[in-house]
């Protein structure tokens, strides 16, 4: 199953931070992860200089996208239809759990907001070995 591996955790990885970087490094050699333009541009607003971004762009450009068209009016409406803004959930947020739902994939977050409103089936769990 493909793993959407949210910014938060891309954060802990890009600072070699375990078990972050060892799970993603096996997600990424085992081929499970996958990236949303979303993702992309909050890891690339993360960056503290223009060697950063370099460096951030070449490496994400390895890193399979999924892409849906429409993407951010599909996930507003999934939104609207669910009140995710009445918890907290802005539209990038609203376009990750609804491009997880959408593609039956797995999203590994550490924003409690998320894990709170995404079905457990939906959440990724590092394996602790």
């Amino acid at each position: 199953m493909d793993i959407i591996v949210d910014s938060s955790v891309w954060f802990e990885y890009f600072k070699r931070k375990d078990p972050y970087f060892q799970e993603v490094q096996k997600n990424l050699d085992a081929l499970n992860i996958k990236i949303l333009d979303p993702i992309v541009g909050e890891i690339l607003q993360g960056a503290l200089n223009q060697s950063e971004i370099n460096f951030l762009k070449k490496y994400l450009q390895y890193v399979p996208k999924i892409e849906i068209k429409d993407l951010f009016e599909k996930a507003g409406d999934y939104s609207f239809q669910n009140k995710l803004i009445s918890i907290g959930i802005g539209l990038i947020d609203a376009s990750l759990i609804y491009a997880t739902i959408e593609t039956n994939s797995l999203l590994w977050t550490l924003d409690k907001k998320i894990i709170n409103a995404l079905d457990r089936k939906y959440l990724y769990k590092a394996d602790p070995s």
